[in-house]
């Protein structure tokens, strides 16, 4: 029977529904301020698109920020084991490092060859780490994610940035832009200003394969930006932002 995994994220709400280890239909709503109404609309859009309905579901696993807040869940659990979990069954069953880079924190988690998390570090005392602080620099750009990664591909020298605090950041880039900087340059200096806040969560691992979820998997730039400050290959799970959900419908009951 099919089992549905919703992740319930500060910004979005992500979810899967699986049979027999098979992505069959998911769905992105944003979570909003409420999070059983996110959920309900997640649920019904990934049933529709499997065309499947809730009856027939095996149960409902809930993970994420707001995991407690959904009254839809059979079963809930944390996101540092169904990353683990998605990441393992995604990646051909490989242990390695996974940098999860989500809208509230970053996560770095260890998973051995058995698929289970021995070890992890996240990062959720400041926002500028995490995917909201580049959708609010993407803002602040005048673009989306999307302009915001092609301006960074196109950077001739990154400007590095001195503020570390998101707030402070803001003001920087405005002041950049108003002396005469190129957007594409503080574009580039912003995601190596990401990229290396995990890089140096990185190093703190032994050195192993890295696999990368979470919304800001899907921008290339920072891909690229943590390639190079990591000094390592970082593979990109498909589909970047359901890896989550997936672990969570994945993970068996009792783990």
């Amino acid at each position: 029977m099919a089992i549905a995994g919703l992740d319930i994220g500060s910004v979005a709400t992500k979810c899967v529904v699986v049979d027999d280890g098979r992505i069959i239909g998911a769905a992105l709503v944003r979570t909003g301020t409420d999070t059983e109404k996110a959920a309900t609309r997640a649920l019904a859009d990934a049933l529709q698109q499997a065309r499947l309905e809730r009856a027939v579901l095996e149960k409902i696993v809930s993970t994420g920020y707001g995991r407690r807040q959904c009254g839809l869940a059979d079963r809930v659990i944390t996101e540092i084991s169904a990353a683990g979990a998605g990441a393992f069954r995604m990646n051909g069953r490989r242990p390695g490092l996974v940098v999860d880079i989500g809208g509230q924190d970053t996560k770095v988690i260890e998973i051995n060859g058995e698929g289970s998390v021995s070890d992890f570090l996240m990062n959720d005392k400041c926002a500028a780490g995490t995917g909201r602080f580049l959708e609010l620099m993407a803002q602040v750009l005048e673009t989306d994610m999307e302009g915001f990664s092609q301006l960074a591909r196109s950077a001739e020298a990154p400007r590095r940035l001195n503020a570390t605090c998101s707030v402070f950041a803001e003001s920087e880039v405005v002041s950049l832009i108003a002396h005469g900087e190129s957007k594409t340059n503080i574009a580039a200096g912003l995601f190596e200003a990401v990229a290396s806040r995990v890089a140096a969560m990185l190093r703190q691992f032994q050195e192993q394969p890295v696999f990368f979820c979470g919304g800001g998997a899907r921008s290339p730039a920072l891909r690229l930006a943590l390639e190079r400050l990591a000094g390592r290959p970082v593979q990109v799970l498909d589909p970047p932002q359901f890896v989550v959900a997936f672990g969570a419908a994945m993970l068996p009951d009792g783990v």
